[in-house]
């Protein structure tokens, strides 16, 4: 018999692609009818990020199709964590890594992917702030047809869900059948979807809930620009094949304010330094907690942290800047974590 995965363990790594996985889970609160809200913290990987995963899953899959030879190069379109991801692991691998980028990713990831060796190639010239996701997707894949490249094609490559099938067995380990929500940001799709659907042979009456920001079109209603990074799906850009709307319980929207302030909100009150698109997540996943029934519990998977948004969802001044700052967001959590939590005994 197969060992479980989990099993496989070995107490000391040889290459940094090894310490993918086994990420920590954070109970974030138990409000007082029982209902846990737990982090999944996927910050805890190499590059700080679940996409890692994906990356890691997409270059095995190509490599055992014979679509990656030795020595090749890959490229993808990218806002930054899937790139980091790709760049390290293409500097472990010997491969060329090229990451079709726009100025709306942060200059962190930026840099981290210039550090592993990855050739940057922008769609625009001027920096600024602008989301340009299809002619991203587009240059990119016009180079690997013209210039012989493998494009990962993340939006829709089915190696990206295949990634988080082992994100389902961690939470498996940790918490067995005790997993009644789970709530995610949507923007390949691959973290959610690949999630859910292994996690949906073993608990069919889990409840998956999609979170996407306000403007995004994968969910209906208005394309329109916003600031969250890594998440959802611009206005002209398609909705990719891993978009599993039949996985899907519920969508639900979040604006840049709610989704930035909650994520300063608890670095502040928690010292649980999230992303921005994770804040929107964590917003969202309060508001179902004050509605879920008794005892429930709900898994909130957070892609990545804080760290790289220091000079945007963090610093006050490009917030200020932009209108993002909002005191209301602030009580409103004060609000609803006191409801939450009332009659509950906080831990020291």
């Amino acid at each position: 018999m197969d060992r479980h995965p989990l099993q496989n363990l070995s107490p000391i790594a040889t290459r940094t692609s090894d310490l993918i996985g086994h990420t920590p889970l954070m109970e974030l609160l138990t409000t007082r009818f029982g209902t846990r809200v737990l982090l999944k913290l996927e910050q805890f990987n190499p590059t700080g990020t679940a996409k890692i995963r994906m990356a890691r899953q997409m270059l095995d899959e190509a490599e055992a199709q014979g679509l990656l030879k030795p020595g090749g190069w890959v490229i993808e379109s990218t806002s930054g964590n899937t790139g980091m991801g790709l760049a390290l692991l293409a500097a472990e691998r010997g491969y060329r890594f090229t990451a079709v980028v726009d100025h709306h990713a942060s200059k962190d990831k930026l840099r981290a992917m210039q550090a592993f060796g990855a050739e940057l190639l922008y769609v625009n010239e001027e920096p600024g702030d602008g989301l340009a996701t299809a002619d991203r997707e587009a240059l990119a894949e016009r180079i690997a047809a013209e210039q012989g490249a493998y494009w990962t094609e993340q939006h829709n490559n089915p190696a990206n869900a295949n990634g988080y099938r082992a994100v389902a067995d961690e939470l498996e380990q940790a918490l067995g059948a005790d997993i009644t929500h789970l709530i995610g940001a949507v923007g390949t799709g691959g973290s959610l979807f690949g999630t859910a659907r292994e996690m949906k042979q073993r608990l069919p009456s889990l409840r998956v809930i999609g979170v996407e920001p306000v403007g995004s079109i994968a969910f209906g209603g208005p394309g329109a620009p916003y600031y969250q990074s890594g998440t959802g799906t611009p206005e002209g850009a398609e909705i990719g094949e891993l978009v599993d709307f039949c996985l899907l319980d519920e969508g639900l929207k979040v604006s840049d304010t709610q989704a930035f302030n909650t994520a300063r909100y608890f670095a502040r009150t928690r010292a649980v330094l999230l992303g921005g698109s994770a804040g929107g997540v964590l917003y969202q996943a309060l508001k179902r907690a004050e509605v879920a029934p008794p005892l429930s519990t709900i898994v909130v998977l957070v892609c990545d942290g804080g760290e790289k948004y220091l000079d945007t969802v963090f610093n006050d001044e490009w917030m200020n800047e932009r209108g993002l700052i909002d005191p209301a967001i602030d009580g409103e959590l004060d609000a609803l974590m006191e409801q939450l939590t009332a009659g509950v005994a906080v831990r020291a």
